[in-house]
C-alpha cells in the first residue's frame, strides 16, 4: 500500500510539473489577433486611439463624443434621436444693444510688446 501511495504522489507531482510548464494557449487570443481593431468596431478603434494618446484624450473631441457612446452603450440607453435643424444659440439679453456684446479674445490682437522672459542658468546644487 506504501508503494501505490508513492506512486500516485509521483505520478501527480509528474502531472502537475508537466502542466505548469505548458504554454497557455487561448482560441480567444487567436481568433482577435489576425484581425485589425478597425474591422472590430469603429467605436473600438476610437477607443484605443483615445487610450494611445493618454492625457491629450481628455481635451480631444473625438475621444468625449467615443466615450459618451460608450458609456451610453454600457447603460443600455437609446440612441439620442438628432434634431432635423440645429437650434440657435440662446441669449441671456435678447433686448440688450449690440454694441453691449462681449469682446472675444480672438478679436483683439496680441500683445507682443511685453519683456521676454529669461531663463535663468541652473546652479549646482551645494551639499
Amino acid at each position: 500500500a506504501r508503494v501505490g501511495a508513492i506512486v500516485f504522489v509521483a505520478v501527480a507531482i509528474t502531472a502537475t510539473a508537466i502542466e505548469m510548464n505548458r504554454k497557455d494557449v487561448s482560441t480567444d487570443v487567436l481568433a482577435t489577433r489576425g484581425r485589425p481593431v478597425t474591422a472590430l468596431d469603429p467605436l473600438t478603434a476610437e477607443l484605443l486611439r483615445c487610450s494611445e494618446i493618454g492625457e491629450a484624450g481628455t481635451r480631444d473631441p473625438g475621444c468625449l463624443k467615443a466615450w459618451a457612446e460608450n458609456r451610453r452603450r454600457f447603460l443600455g440607453r437609446p440612441a439620442p434621436v438628432s434634431s432635423p435643424s440645429p437650434v440657435a444659440p440662446a441669449t441671456l439679453f435678447p433686448s440688450a444693444p449690440a454694441s453691449a456684446a462681449p469682446i472675444h479674445k480672438d478679436s483683439a490682437p496680441a500683445d507682443v510688446t511685453g519683456p521676454a522672459m529669461q531663463a535663468e542658468p541652473a546652479q549646482p546644487e551645494v551639499r
